[in-house]
């Protein structure tokens, strides 16, 4: 029962540095060319073994049949552990937003916007509200909304007037 206790509180430890440093950990595995291993996995299945183990040696159960339960409780954690990191490290992440990804959004104009000059603009993009100036080929009022059309320069927007459906005669 020892080993196996030592076992699960070495996995611990294991697992405790892969928080830590998992990326330098994980970089001694890069020549086996083996996705499936890392620092997490590994600390995981020692961990489960050991205090897996520990618990069926407790319970009176046979070595070889606490050997077992420390293999699969092992293999199942280390899966486990396998998925969470692999799940963190290729999931999306959220970039910086620029000023490209306001073209074919919705705005609205909190500045109006003059026929020969600039006025100014409130546009959400990815949940980031993005103030930027915007020129227009007809005078914009203030409040109204519009299509940002394109890029001009690193902090301006072409813009149009969203259509808006001629009111029906009542």
């Amino acid at each position: 029962m020892t080993v196996f206790l030592i076992l699960g509180i070495v996995g611990i430890a294991v697992v405790l540095a892969s928080l830590v440093a998992g990326d330098l950990l994980d970089g001694a595995f890069d020549a086996l060319e083996a996705d499936w291993i890392s620092t997490a996995a590994l600390g995981g299945f020692t961990s489960a073994f050991g205090f897996g183990g520990a618990i069926a040696d407790g319970a009176g159960a046979p070595l070889p049949a606490s050997i077992a339960v420390g293999v699969v409780s092992g293999v199942v954690v280390a899966w486990f552990a396998w998925w969470l990191t692999r799940l963190v490290k290729d999931g999306p992440s959220d970039g910086t937003v620029a000023i490209s990804d306001s073209v074919g959004q919705v705005a609205r104009v909190i500045t109006a916007i003059p026929v020969d000059g600039y006025g100014v603009v409130r546009v959400v993009v990815g949940g980031h509200p993005l103030q930027l100036n915007a020129s227009a080929y007809q005078p914009i009022e203030a409040g109204a909304e519009v299509n940002v059309t394109g890029v001009l320069s690193p902090t301006a927007v072409s813009v149009t007037e969203v259509w808006q459906p001629p009111a029906r005669p009542a």
